[in-house]
């Protein structure tokens, strides 16, 4: 896993009265995302776990998490490179971008 930081992360939105509701309910369903990311991963579903990690990316922005966006978009394109490319770098390449979106998504809080 990369040295990442171990603090909470929270939305660049938090001080904004009119998203905190929206806020509240990205950081309440991150457990379910998370589970459902590392069951694909074990399942080795690729394809749904790209689609995730895109859906992820798009949508972390809007709730001012960047970094999950940012870890779920080097997620999306570890996975589109490992259809163009293979090999063990390719794999600990994509490994790590998949532990790293966890530990990023590990950190969202309130």
């Amino acid at each position: 896993m990369s040295s990442q930081s171990s603090q909470p992360l929270r939305s660049d939105m938090a001080g904004d009265p009119d998203m905190l509701d929206l806020v509240e309910l990205y950081v309440n369903e991150m457990p379910e995302r998370m589970a459902n990311l590392q069951r694909l991963w074990r399942e080795q579903e690729l394809e749904e776990l790209r689609r995730i990690a895109h859906q992820l990316k798009g949508a972390s922005a809007g709730y001012g998490f960047a970094p999950v966006g940012d870890a779920a978009g080097k997620l999306e394109r570890s996975l589109l490179d490992l259809g163009a490319n293979s090999g063990e770098s390719t794999n600990q390449t994509l490994r790590r971008a998949f532990e790293d979106l966890i530990h990023v998504c590990q950190r969202v809080s309130r």
